[in-house]
């Protein structure tokens, strides 16, 4: 396995996800009718695509590995898309706070719901650049032989842990009904 193919080819999936969210920020900023579940909805597939399956198969796996090798430092690329991680977490828990008072009839939260989604969507889509254009590339400079081998066969079986309890199915539907709701 390519080393990087699968993280990627999530990457693509989350990506949908994030122009979807970019769309209803936008439509909802413009007064037009968005309904706040999508933005809960949102919350729930980057909780646990985004964060649970992708971002986990890189903190457990990838990460560590690289760091092995005498690899970038917590200061490094690898710090500072740790720290992303945490930045996400946090403003998808505050988007998911902003939609659930927006959906119990407090107008108010519409301007921070606007303002927390965006945030979101350009903190991941420079994290996502960042990785496809800088990390992923070094990670297969870095590592070779048994450790690269060890890195994929772990990426693989989770993978197939993740395909098992049809865990990428779901998360695939529900980003495409996000997708659909945002496009109006």
């Amino acid at each position: 396995m390519d080393l990087a193919r699968h993280l990627m080819e999530e990457h693509r999936v989350i990506e949908r996800v994030l122009d979807a969210l970019e769309t209803a920020a936008r439509r909802l900023g413009a007064g037009q009718p968005v309904p706040p579940a999508l933005f809960l909805q949102a919350a729930d597939f980057i909780k646990g695509f985004a964060d649970g399956c992708h971002h986990m198969k890189e903190e457990d796996i990838l990460f560590p590995a690289m760091r092995s090798t005498d690899g970038p430092s917590a200061s490094g690329p690898i710090g500072v898309l740790m720290d992303d991680h945490r930045e996400g977490r946090h403003l998808n828990g505050a988007m998911r706070a902003a939609a659930e008072r927006l959906a119990a009839g407090d107008d108010h939260a519409r301007a921070e719901l606007i303002s927390v989604a965006t945030q979101f969507v350009e903190l991941l889509r420079g994290h996502i650049d960042m990785e496809d254009s800088a990390v992923f590339p070094m990670a297969e400079q870095m590592l070779a032989g048994p450790a690269r081998a060890e890195v994929s066969s772990a990426i693989e079986r989770i993978v197939r842990d993740e395909e098992d309890q049809g865990l990428r199915a779901r998360f695939l539907d529900l980003a495409a009904s996000i997708e659909r709701q945002a496009a109006g």
